[in-house]
């Protein structure tokens, strides 16, 4: 095994890894059968409550089914399909595109029983003996080790029900006005807030509330994030149908849009056929000999 081919390896899994790096801690649901009005405001319902309910109904996300556009720091725009699911067990499908990568930025990534498989179709199995399929198993490898060969790998098996929750933390959250979105009605807010002043919001959430929106919190530090700017729209049954965050990390700018098609309904993934996958423990004990 050459270490060129864990290079282009590397690089092909690297653009689906960030996109469930910002997924890990990016999406909330929509509505079941969204309502055909916008959430309407009752007298004592602020902007900041408004949010927060929202935030609240993530609690109860099961699994979900979203698309991804913008841009990421270090891999440039990207696009991406995907669904995932928090219960009973974690498991997730997206096929993303690095668009600014050509032949090296289209992959697709799966986690299912405790693995993580990335797959670089046709371009792929040209460098890896014809297959396409490279497989992480997560029970033996740490964040570390995934962050060497696909950064941001280890955090796609987090539940992503948390990233809007950002926005309770903001200090200047205002309604902007009302918006269509895929044809569902929804209240547009937007908001800045600092990750010290996400992180001082917290302390009034209980344990495992808290502990979950920490490791969210934990993704942005490491991107060398301080603050971000977030827009939020809310659908008629309070739950977000899309949402914006925009910031600047160490190594760039990050602008990434989140626009949930469905959530609770049933999400099968299946792992990739083993003629088709490179292990990568056999694939480094390769390189090693």
């Amino acid at each position: 095994m050459k270490i060129s081919v864990r290079g282009s390896v590397r690089r092909r899994a690297t653009g689906a890894a960030l996109a469930a790096l910002v997924l890990a801690g990016g999406a909330v649901g929509c509505s079941k059968d969204s309502a055909s009005n916008a959430s309407e405001e009752s007298p004592k319902m602020t902007p900041a409550a408004a949010v927060a309910k929202a935030a609240k109904n993530t609690e109860d996300i099961t699994s979900l089914s979203y698309r991804m556009t913008g841009r990421t720091p270090e891999e440039g725009r990207v696009k991406a399909e995907a669904q995932m699911r928090m219960k009973p067990d974690v498991a997730m499908s997206m096929k993303m595109t690095a668009l600014d990568q050509g032949e090296d930025g289209t992959a697709e990534i799966r986690l299912v029983d405790k693995a993580m498989y990335i797959g670089g179709g046709a371009a792929a199995a040209k460098e890896m003996d014809g297959k396409s399929w490279i497989k992480f198993d997560l029970s033996t490898l740490g964040d570390d080790a995934l962050g060497g060969a696909a950064p941001g790998a280890g955090t796609a098996d987090k539940n992503p029900a948390q990233e809007s929750t950002f926005l309770t933390g903001s200090k200047d959250v205002k309604k902007v006005g009302t918006e269509k979105i895929d044809g569902v009605e929804t209240t547009h807010y937007q908001g800045t807030v600092t990750l010290a002043d996400f992180r001082a919001s917290l302390k009034d959430e209980d344990k495992a509330t808290r502990e979950k929106r920490e490791k969210s919190l934990e993704q942005y530090e490491k991107m060398g994030v301080d603050a971000l700017t977030m827009d939020m729209w809310v659908d008629g049954e309070d739950h977000t149908k899309q949402f914006r965050m925009q910031g600047d990390a160490d190594k760039g700018k990050l602008d990434m849009t989140i626009t949930f098609v469905d959530f609770n309904k049933p999400v099968t993934v299946e792992a990739p056929p083993a003629k088709d996958t490179m292990d990568l423990a056999e694939m480094m004990q390769g390189a090693e000999s």
